[in-house]
């Protein structure tokens, strides 16, 4: 369960971020990866140089160091949510390049200076499963991705292949497939940010209970798609933030309509699916800004503070600390 959006000011620059809801422990911490850094396919275990330093959350688990979201030096950013039911490996790899599900999040921020990049790169790959060592499963993932334009794709792999879809409403979450979400707006037309009207039936008069009426069947579950929609409609119909202090705060009040408390989804093994953190990017300016489940204090992380040659990623600590 997470949920992903972007969202752009007044002065056109473009903010991306996520909420991390997750059920299994995990230790995320902030990464920076420099420039010409050298790593290997964990399926191939061909070599890669990244053409772009880029910092992220992440984590190293078992010696395997994988990230959950990022943005790179040219303000290329993407981030990887779960895609249950729906995520398929086992299509043919003739004349594609293999690249595993745990790494395809680095590949493409150490290659892709934009979304069309992705769209070029996507074109000659195919996303083959690996079992990672927190769920000890290939987790069915899916991506969502945008740059300093605005621009924003949804890459999917399925039983119908690899696609990289448009996405203009710049919203993820899980399962279904990011088509039948875009369908499933239809279903919510008639929620509106207007006041109900006063109305009649026969003679008797029905009023509003007050302020808020044209937002009732706005859906305010955990599932999917009930958060698909509800921060679809929150992200389309906010005022327009002027700048970039007033961008970064509507982010996270948008996000935090979704964001899950401890106890309040569990799963089918008794265990507590919540809101891990939130975490926004600034593409223009390489900034990260989040916040945890522990402490609602806003922390800032700039890739330009750490941006020094290296050969080696840079671990700039845990970002879970107490209040």
């Amino acid at each position: 369960m997470c949920t992903a959006i972007t969202l752009q000011s007044m002065q056109g620059e473009n903010f991306f971020g996520r909420t991390m809801d997750f059920s299994r422990p995990i230790e995320p911490g902030v990464y920076v990866i420099p420039k010409n850094y050298k790593w290997h396919s964990l399926i191939t275990m061909k070599k890669y140089i990244d053409n772009y330093s880029f910092i992220c959350i992440g984590q190293e688990t078992d010696g395997m160091l994988g990230f959950f979201d990022g943005v790179n030096e040219r303000g290329f950013a993407a981030a990887v949510l779960y895609f249950a039911g729906y995520a398929y490996y086992d299509l043919p790899i003739k004349d594609k390049e293999q690249i595993a599900s745990l790494d395809f999040l680095h590949y493409i921020l150490g290659r892709c200076a934009s979304v069309d990049d992705l769209k070029s790169l996507l074109e000659n790959i195919r996303i083959v499963g690996i079992q990672d060592p927190v769920t000890k499963t290939a987790a069915p993932l899916h991506w969502i991705a945008t740059d300093k334009s605005g621009k924003c794709v949804v890459i999917e792999q399925t039983k119908t292949g690899l696609e990289i879809i448009d996405n203009p409403i710049g919203v993820m979450t899980n399962s279904p497939d990011f088509n039948w979400h875009m369908t499933n707006l239809r279903n919510y037309m008639n929620v509106s940010i207007n006041q109900q009207k006063k109305v009649y039936w026969e003679n008797v008069s029905l009023t509003p209970f007050g302020q808020g009426a044209g937002t009732i069947h706005l859906p305010g579950g955990f599932t999917s798609p009930e958060r698909f929609v509800r921060t679809a409609f929150l992200k389309t119909h906010v005022t327009v933030p002027k700048n970039r202090s007033e961008a970064l705060m509507t982010c996270f009040h948008i996000m935090n309509s979704v964001f899950i408390p401890k106890g309040i989804v569990l799963t089918a093994k008794g265990t507590a699916d919540y809101t891990k953190y939130i975490a926004f990017i600034n593409t223009n300016t390489c900034e990260y800004y989040f916040k945890t489940y522990e402490n609602d204090q806003i922390i800032r992380a700039s890739l330009w503070d750490y941006y020094m040659q290296s050969t080696q990623p840079i671990f700039l600590g845990s970002i879970v600390f107490p209040v």
